[in-house]
């Protein structure tokens, strides 16, 4: 995975809110918007996930930082039989500790982009 690319993002806001937040030497990846109960969106960096979670009582939002050296599994979700192909789906369940975080994208190229990123990291 090479850091030298232009990031990808769905949403302006999104990205920026990332941005915002970002450490020294951290450049972002991809933003991509999430669909679905609880998830915002989720960003990747060269250090971390960041994951938007809006399952918090009372209307509060977090931004999760998950360092990819926490990350012990990425999986994909599908509500099917594998029978096609094995990015037919556009989610992803990303554990962390006790923590799964489950991610649906506005497309399978989005799950299989994070997917792989996140696989990449976690493996090196």
């Amino acid at each position: 995975m090479t850091t030298n690319d232009k990031p990808v993002f769905d949403k302006r806001e999104q990205y920026e809110q990332i941005a915002s937040g970002l450490l020294d030497g951290e450049q972002i990846l991809a933003v991509y918007d999430a669909i679905g109960a609880g998830t915002g969106f989720l960003g990747l960096t060269n250090l971390r996930v960041v994951v938007q979670d809006k399952s918090f009582v009372g209307k509060k939002v977090a931004l999760v930082s998950l360092p990819y050296q926490r990350i012990s599994s990425v999986a994909v979700l599908s509500n099917k039989s594998f029978g096609g192909s094995f990015f037919s789906t556009s989610s992803i369940a990303i554990t962390s500790g006790t923590h799964v975080h489950e991610v649906e994208f506005r497309g399978h190229d989005k799950a299989h982009h994070a997917h792989n990123v996140i696989l990449w990291h976690i493996t090196r």
